[in-house]
């Protein structure tokens, strides 16, 4: 297999941060229109960011023909950290950032801090991705399935040539 490293680690955080961002823009407008405090807020922004993250990580594998058991406890087992150390320093980020948490998703405020919450957590999970892979753990395993399939493919294509 050809694919480095840091592809499939770039990959695997990319699938990563964009469920995480999902399920957080998620909690911050549902806790804003139910008017929560902060604590709460990060509390729903977490669960779904996690909620998400697994989710989007899953998909492939389902598309692989995976069993939902199966998919989602290789995904547990390859997001879980990922997904908590963009969590921590995403939210830590905002909790940072000065009026970050209360800045309404009206303003700019809201959306600079998430979109630099956002690079400081993909440039947090990134290494770690990374050298879960190297140890063959997360998304290496989780990579096996998504390249199995597309092999398949390249082999029939070069029998018929």
């Amino acid at each position: 297999m050809n694919t480095s490293p840091n592809k499939t680690a770039l990959s695997a955080t990319l699938h990563c941060l964009t469920g995480c961002a999902i399920g957080e823009v998620l909690g911050m407008v549902i806790s804003s229109a139910l008017l929560w405090p902060a604590i709460p807020s990060i509390a729903l922004s977490v669960g779904l960011a996690f909620l998400f993250g697994y989710a989007f990580s899953a998909i492939p594998l389902l598309r692989a023909r995976l069993s939902v058991r199966k998919a989602f406890t290789l995904v547990l087992a390859a997001d879980t950290i990922s997904i908590a150390v963009m969590e921590i320093v995403d939210n830590g980020f905002i909790l940072i950032v000065p009026g970050a948490i209360h800045a309404g998703l009206d303003t700019s405020l809201f959306w600079i801090s998430m979109l630099f919450s956002l690079v400081a957590a993909f440039i947090a999970a990134f290494p770690v991705n990374k050298y879960l892979i190297a140890k063959g753990m997360g998304h290496a395993v989780v990579h096996e399935y998504h390249h199995d399939h597309s092999q398949h493919q390249e082999h029939e294509h070069h029998h018929h040539q």
